[in-house]
Order: structure tokens, then C-alpha cells, then sequence
């Protein structure tokens, strides 16, 4: 039941265009919600990378600069922000190379 709702608000977020361009393509021997959580789940992956990264490039404009403040916190954000995009975006390559 929660699966549903969740891969039916994944699709209404990539058809209202929120995630522009998100059309997972279909894995063979997959089908079902788990197609649509794992597909636009990636996207949704993506999203919030970029949501990381650029909340550690605010962090970074606000910072203490002194030399008391902690300067790497604005770091671990865009460093995992990052990580998450290439994670993602390589996986969604991988799938993508798969099935198609």
C-alpha cells in the first residue's frame, strides 16, 4: 500500500515536471511499482543531490570565516551532494544500456 502511494506520487511529480525528462526506460523482467520506485527513484536521487550541493554552496556564502569556525561542514554537503549526482547518473546510464 505505501509502495503504491509512494510510485504514484513519484509519477505525478515526473508528469507535472517536476523531474524534467524522467522516463525510466522498462527493465525486462521487471514491471510493476518496483519498476516505477527504482526508476524515478534515481531521478528523485539526482534531485536531491543537487539539493546537497547546493545547500553546502549556501553553507560555504554564510560560513565564519574566522579561523574558529568549522570550515569543512560546508564541504561534506557538496561532497555529497556530488556523490550522490554521480551515483545516480551512472546508475540511470547503466539501466538505461541494459534495457536498451
Amino acid at each position: 500500500m505505501a509502495m503504491e502511494r509512494l510510485a504514484t506520487a513519484m509519477y505525478l511529480a515526473a508528469d507535472g515536471g517536476l523531474i524534467p525528462g524522467a522516463k525510466p526506460t522498462k527493465i525486462p523482467g521487471m514491471d510493476g511499482p518496483v519498476a516505477k520506485l527504482f526508476g524515478y527513484g534515481l531521478w528523485v536521487l539526482v534531485l536531491a543531490g543537487v539539493g546537497g550541493a547546493a545547500y553546502g554552496v549556501y553553507k560555504l556564502a554564510v560560513a565564519d570565516k574566522s579561523r574558529n569556525g568549522g570550515g569543512s561542514e560546508p564541504f561534506k554537503w557538496m561532497g555529497g551532494g556530488i556523490a550522490a549526482i554521480l551515483l545516480s547518473s551512472s546508475l540511470i546510464a547503466i539501466l538505461n544500456g541494459i534495457a536498451g
